[in-house]
């Protein structure tokens, strides 16, 4: 067991603040920090702090796959760490966006290897031949738009806003009946001739919509009231974006913290604002249809996306509850997160971290102080701070004397 310390990745929507906080830097940071990267990823390996020095995770990984990852682990996913932590601190909208599944990942990938594009290109959209299901667990209030809402609902939310522009795309979404396959085939109709819309179009549709929402927020304040703020804000940093207009027919997520959301391949999504913790499968395959300078590629995008629609209820992660630790439950093989909270009778004694299976842990102090107990060692962990616990080195006590939230991720059953 080693203290791990995490890459930090700057993009313009990140925070100048909140992970220089968390991790007990200066504030505020020299440029915003977007994510902390707490993995084996090769874009960006944490590292970790040895009596020898630094030293890459990924390096002592590649040196003794098996003995870091264990037997089992390695067997199932080979010569690589199956999961990336990430705390995540955004303080402006990110991309519109979804990720692809496996079959989808290793096609575009080698289409893309055949075509000569490096992997570091700013256009390149498959950089590894992975899916990226993601769990993203609240550290703060957190604000998200996730999966595509019902047609009936959405439908709703057009007609409340009162925008005659909208009318003939009502008509397209109402044209289907409600339900299933109906209602997948209508929102595909619909975000594809908004995805795909002519910019002169835009250019009128945009701002009749943001004007329809500023006459919805001031009459008497409704129920799609955060939908049209959401659509405001947007609108503003966005001008003209065929993602303000998409962002109409997704659910809008509030998250309290320690509560979840989990995202699997296609479900179109942005996070909004908020700190959280992010966990997913090791991977960077994003492909982004708006509310973004970067690469846009809307074919490849509607080539992934899933239109089922989904409600906010559905995206929630369910939890479970062992003693301290509550797991959330999720279906992704290469990942399994589970949060413990020390507090009350809790504090004072030494406690065994529930098993539940062999495999390599990251651990992630996000409130107070643990003592961790390994096979081979100790180590304090205060907020902000994280460790690796190679798979022969588990299980873990801990002794906390103070509140603390523990979080850990580990390798999925």
């Amino acid at each position: 067991m080693e203290p791990l310390r995490g890459a930090i990745r700057t993009y313009a929507w990140g925070s100048r603040t909140a992970i220089a906080e968390f991790t007990g830097r200066p504030v505020p940071a020299a440029h915003p920090e977007a994510e902390l990267w707490l993995g084996a990823h090769p874009g960006d390996p944490a590292w970790l702090e040895t009596a020898d020095g630094e030293a890459s995770l990924l390096d002592v990984l590649t040196a003794d796959w098996e003995g870091q990852l264990g037997a089992v682990a390695h067997a199932r996913f080979g010569d690589r760490l199956p999961f990336l932590v990430k705390v995540l601190a955004a303080d402006e909208p990110l991309s519109l966006q979804a990720h692809p599944s496996t079959m989808q990942a290793i096609e575009g990938y080698e289409r893309e290897e055949r075509l000569g594009v490096p992997v570091s290109s700013p256009i390149r959209n498959y950089r590894d031949t992975s899916h990226k299901p993601e769990l993203l667990v609240a550290l703060q209030p957190f604000e998200a738009l996730a999966g595509f809402r019902p047609a009936a609902r959405t439908i709703e939310l057009l007609r409340a806003l009162a925008v005659s522009d909208l009318d003939p795309f009502i008509d397209l979404l109402g044209a289907c009946p409600d339900g299933g396959q109906s209602d997948a085939d209508g929102l595909r109709a619909l975000f594809t001739t908004w995805i795909t819309a002519p910019q002169p179009d835009l250019d009128v549709l945009v701002p009749a919509v943001l004007e329809g929402a500023i006459q919805y927020l001031s009459s008497e304040a409704g129920e799609f009231a955060a939908e049209a703020k959401t659509v405001l804000e947007l609108g503003e940093r966005y001008p003209g974006d065929a993602g303000v207009l998409a962002a109409l027919l997704l659910n809008r997520v509030s998250l309290a913290p320690g509560e979840a959301i989990f995202l699997s391949a296609g479900n179109l999504h942005t996070y909004l604002h908020g700190v959280g913790l992010e966990v997913m499968a090791n991977s960077d395959n994003v492909l982004r249809g708006g509310l973004t300078p970067k690469h846009v590629d809307v074919p490849e995008l509607l080539r992934v996306l899933d239109f089922t629609p989904t409600t906010e209820e559905a995206l929630r992660a369910a939890v479970h509850t062992d003693g301290p630790e509550v797991v959330y439950q999720t279906p992704a093989e290469e990942f399994a997160v589970s949060r413990l909270t020390l507090d009350g009778a809790y504090l004072g004694h030494e406690l065994d971290a529930p098993a539940h299976h062999d495999g390599p842990q990251i651990l992630l102090c996000t409130e107070g102080s643990v003592t961790v107990h390994a096979k081979t060692g100790t180590l304090t962990l205060h907020r902000g701070e994280s460790a690796w616990v190679p798979s022969d080195d588990g299980p873990i006590r801990l002794l906390a004397q103070q509140p603390t939230a523990l979080f850990r991720a580990t390798i999925g059953l």
